[in-house]
């Protein structure tokens, strides 16, 4: 859910001969391909119709029987740097909470204000993560991000139907929708920045496996006690839930968690916008949900503010600094 971003600018290091490895396929197609996997995830949990809490356990808990094979080979081959990592596990597992409290808001703002539209709401954590990044660590922000705060927020209002009414038919409440998309985007900005303090140098798989651990945790205890969680949602719903696990959690993430680190982070940024334009345009052909006409421009416009902000977020790293940790998403994501 949600978009992705790397703090990793420079090119991809030469391997032991001197040269990059050109046998590899293009990172841009790998990107697009995980932003393409990433934007059915709403599109499956429409399909499932099944509590926020239910989808986004079990999201999370089909997800991990792929994902914790793949983090702990990535541990074997890193054993150093994974023991290196003191208390790092106790902040992923934290933000994976704030994942699971993302994850299941965002099932609820799909359900209220629609796929496409919620997908383009929730992607307002390009522009808090670095506000969140400035209160706690400092971090300067440009002037032009600061300016795109606001257009941004104008966006949203028309996209949710918060101005102007909407005219949109499809969306049961777009106004709930919208402002529980938006709580979901703080929650899942708060994910990012706990999974850059507590992810190893180039690790991708652990801080996933270990932050699904903690949203599985949390999505079944909010669940509980918000419109509950069923254990037995039956088939189709969990043909559905497989799909999701499978398509949106684990390989839209890894095939994004390998090209970004490979990319520019204009490029790759710029490259997952296509998970909330793919989420708007395959909830109107797969779920005939049709935005009305403010709505369409409210995405339009956040589609532009947030391409400002991940093209002028990260400010280009001293010569000679390790490259930062990749900041997972769906997260998609999720958003999706």
């Amino acid at each position: 859910m949600g978009v992705t971003r790397s703090l990793d600018r420079r090119a991809p290091a030469p391997g032991p001969t001197g040269s990059t490895d050109r046998s590899r396929l293009d990172p841009r197609l790998v990107a697009v391909a995980g932003s393409l996997c990433i934007a059915f995830s709403p599109i499956f949990i429409a399909l499932a119709d099944v509590s926020p809490g239910t989808a986004t356990f079990f999201r999370c808990a089909l997800a991990l029987p792929l994902l914790v094979p793949l983090a702990l080979l990535e541990w074997r081959r890193r054993r150093r740097v994974a023991a290196s990592a003191g208390n790092r596990p106790v902040v992923l597992l934290v933000g994976g909470a704030l994942l699971g409290l993302d994850m299941t808001l965002w099932a609820e703002s799909v359900r209220a204000v629609g796929a496409g539209v919620s997908t383009v709401v929730v992607n307002a954590q390009v522009v808090i993560l670095p506000l969140l990044a400035f209160l706690v660590l400092g971090e300067r922000v440009r002037r032009t991000f600061v300016l795109a705060v606001p257009v941004m927020l104008v966006g949203v209002a028309l996209a949710g139907g918060l101005v102007g009414g909407t005219d949109a038919v499809t969306a049961p409440a777009p106004v709930r929708g919208t402002v529980t998309a938006l709580i979901a985007a703080v929650a899942y900005a708060g994910y990012l920045l706990f999974v850059r303090l507590g992810a190893g140098p180039g690790q991708r798989f652990t801080p996933v496996a270990i932050a699904t651990v903690g949203a599985a945790a949390t999505s079944f205890v909010v669940g509980s006690f918000w419109q509950g969680v069923d254990l037995a949602p039956g088939w189709p719903a969990l043909g559905w839930l497989i799909t999701l696990a499978v398509v949106g959690q684990v390989i839209g993430w890894v095939l994004i968690a390998s090209a970004l680190p490979r990319l520019a982070s204009s490029t790759g940024a710029s490259i997952l916008l296509l998970q909330p334009v793919g989420a708007v345009l395959l909830g109107a052909l797969v779920l005939g949900e049709v935005p009305g006409v403010l709505q369409l421009v409210g995405c339009a416009v956040v589609l532009g503010a947030v391409a400002v902000a991940a093209r002028t977020r990260a400010a280009p790293e001293p010569a000679g600094e390790p490259a930062g940790p990749t900041i997972p998403a769906e997260p998609a994501p999720e958003r999706g």
